[in-house]
């Protein structure tokens, strides 16, 4: 794997929630997820309901394939900066689970009190805005 720009995973390590964006046929859905990244294993971590519209339009369409995006909320343009990205989500299993579990739990230890079903989203493209380069810098990473 190319290794992903540190000002790239510096900035998704800095927030906590992702817009999640699906498609079951020909509509479009997005859905608001708190997360951690695992940097090792390029791996945004989150919980989501099987009952949730975002999680049973990809399960019962069974395009696991999926975009996102995390922005810093600021009025200033020269501070805009903000990531997309697409990628394959999983429903988490055996040891993976157990790391990403211990992972989501150290940052969000609220989450003991609820039942836990954790998904994983790897991306394979993501593609960061940061104006604080230069007005419209794009950092650019994939792994095709």
């Amino acid at each position: 794997m190319t290794p992903i720009d540190s000002r790239i995973t510096g900035f998704i390590e800095e927030h906590h929630v992702m817009t999640l964006a699906v498609t079951k046929g020909d509509m479009p859905w997005c859905a608001s997820c708190f997360y951690v990244y695992l940097p090792e294993k390029n791996l945004f971590v989150f919980t989501s309901d099987d009952n949730t519209r975002h999680i049973k339009e990809v399960t019962e369409s069974g395009n696991y394939a999926v975009a996102g995006a995390i922005a810093l909320e600021t009025k200033m343009a020269g501070k805009i900066r903000g990531i997309q990205f697409a990628g394959k989500m999983r429903r988490l299993v055996e040891e993976e689970l157990k790391i990403s579990k211990k992972a989501y739990l150290k940052k969000f230890p609220i989450a003991r009190l609820a039942k836990l079903e954790l998904w994983g989203l790897e991306p394979v493209e993501i593609k960061m805005t940061d104006n604080r380069l230069g007005f419209g810098k794009k950092l650019l990473w994939n792994n095709f």
